[in-house]
């Protein structure tokens, strides 16, 4: 279960940084605008990662490896 380990850790960095990003946005009129979209950046980059770490680990296709041709590699 080594696969799980890095996502936990990136998932427990991404909610550092959406905290970070709610507690330290200026005070104004678009406070609220401003913690949405880092909020919703850094979410929308943590699950694009994660779906790409995951597929990698558990393809759905297996690797086909024709044994035509003469190379070897």
């Amino acid at each position: 279960m080594a696969s799980i380990i890095p996502v936990v850790f990136i998932l427990v960095v991404v909610l550092g940084l959406m905290t970070c990003g709610y507690l330290f946005v200026p005070k104004g009129p678009h406070q609220t605008t401003i913690r949405a979209a880092i909020m919703l950046t850094l979410a929308s980059c943590y699950l694009m990662w994660m779906i790409t770490y995951m597929a990698q680990l558990h393809p759905l296709i297996t690797p086909y490896h024709s044994s035509k041709g003469g190379e070897s590699i």
